[in-house]
């Protein structure tokens, strides 16, 4: 069984910096590409960020910039760091991974962690 703990989330004012974390426990072998997915109320969930495994990432347009996701794999950890943070940046915000456990190759996911940001 794969767990993903995320931590991180909270309430901060525009421009201001909030570091999300999410670590990943349990059977696992190997993980592949790890990222971040958000969620605003009324709207579909939309990718933020994406690390594979190397150096390349992927960001949306809409945080290009200011945010940065990095990864260390000795801890199965990924972070995301939100800076010059915007109201519209307000959601859940979700880990996902793809990872190789006992149970085979798949998709996990976080519990969500809210993110609010005031104008």
């Amino acid at each position: 069984q794969v767990r993903l703990m995320e931590s991180g989330g909270g309430l901060v004012q525009a421009g201001g910096s909030l570091r999300l974390s999410c670590a990943a426990s349990g059977n696992i072998f190997g993980i592949n590409a790890m990222g971040w997915y958000r969620q605003a109320p009324g709207k579909q969930r939309e990718l933020v960020a994406v690390i594979p495994t190397g150096r390349s990432t992927n960001y949306a347009d809409s945080v290009k910039g200011r945010f940065t996701i990095s990864r260390d794999n000795a801890k199965n950890t990924v972070y995301l760091q939100m800076n010059s943070l915007k109201p519209e940046d307000t959601a859940v915000y979700y880990c996902n991974i793809h990872a190789i456990s006992g149970l085979g190759s798949g998709d996990y996911w976080g519990q969500g962690t809210q993110v609010t940001v005031s104008s």
